[in-house]
């Protein structure tokens, strides 16, 4: 089977309630895989709600969800083959846990655990030559990360793409918003992944966090082969980076590329008269 041809995410009818309220309807779409997918709209218009239902964190009322060809309860093991990052990564600031451990927690040894890889997989990130001793672990403060090369390897190579290396042995209670997106980056980067979801990943970050961020996200998506499903207020970033966009206000609006999705009429049909508090200036 050519994975590389299937949808890796498809949504058909999916209604969902929140309770009485009922806050997505009727919505159907497909991420093709490689692209990067944007949903907008205003606050309330079921944007957390669809990712949550799209992920088995919530029930839905009506409709069908699958992820690489499979209902997403099915998925098994292939369900570590998706990264998530939320709006709010809700944590006890005071639990001891280091940026390692914590990216750790991500990783799967293939061999040890049975995962099989198919076509059409994103790759291992790839190892770094040169530089300390290969099987020189010491710079982890845990025994149960150094003591176990393969993981302290991939754990370490993680953080240095994302920038985050020199954070490795801090608690996870000490980072900024910024170093914390970046080490739950890691997390998702770690061991190979097909689907990643962000539910407003870049809320909290400043105008150059932001941008900072989106530029590693395009690159770590162009090399990994990541599908990216991702909701976002940033209009201008959703302009530059993103393959296609899904207007959402309970229902699905419009759909599109964003030169033609991006227009004023269908961002006024989308939010309402107030569209342009919802456009990022720089």
């Amino acid at each position: 089977m050519n994975f590389e041809s299937l949808p890796v995410l498809k949504v058909e009818g999916l209604t969902v309630y929140r309770g009485t309220y009922q806050a997505i309807r009727d919505v159907s779409f497909e991420l093709l895989p490689g692209t990067d997918t944007a949903v907008i709209g205003p606050n309330g218009s079921g944007k957390s709600t669809l990712v949550q239902a799209i992920l088995d964190l919530m029930p839905h009322t009506a409709g069908k969800v699958e992820i690489f060809g499979l209902p997403v309860k099915q998925l098994g093991r292939r369900q570590r083959q998706i990264g998530y990052i939320p709006q709010h990564f809700i944590f006890d600031r005071s639990f001891p846990i280091s940026v390692a451990e914590l990216v750790g927690l991500g990783w799967e040894n293939e061999r040890q655990n049975g995962v099989t890889r198919h076509e059409g997989d994103p790759p291992l990130p790839p190892l770094k030559k040169g530089g300390r001793k290969k099987k020189d672990f010491s710079f982890f403060p845990f025994s149960s990360i150094w003591e176990n090369p393969e993981k302290a390897e991939a754990i370490a190579q993680a953080l240095h793409r994302v920038n985050a290396y020199h954070l490795r042995k801090q608690a996870i209670g000490t980072l900024s918003g910024g170093e914390l997106k970046r080490v739950l980056l890691a997390y998702c980067l770690v061991s190979p992944r097909r689907l990643l979801v962000l539910d407003e990943a870049f809320a909290g970050l400043d105008v150059s966090g932001e941008a900072d961020f989106y530029t590693l996200l395009n690159e770590l998506k162009n090399e990994q082969r990541w599908t990216v499903l991702q909701i976002s207020h940033d209009l201008d970033m959703v302009n530059r980076h993103c393959d296609r966009v899904l207007c959402l206000n309970q229902t699905l609006v419009c759909s599109g590329t964003p030169d033609t999705i991006l227009s004023p009429e269908n961002l006024l049909a989308t939010y309402g008269p107030a569209f342009s508090r919802y456009q990022h200036r720089h």
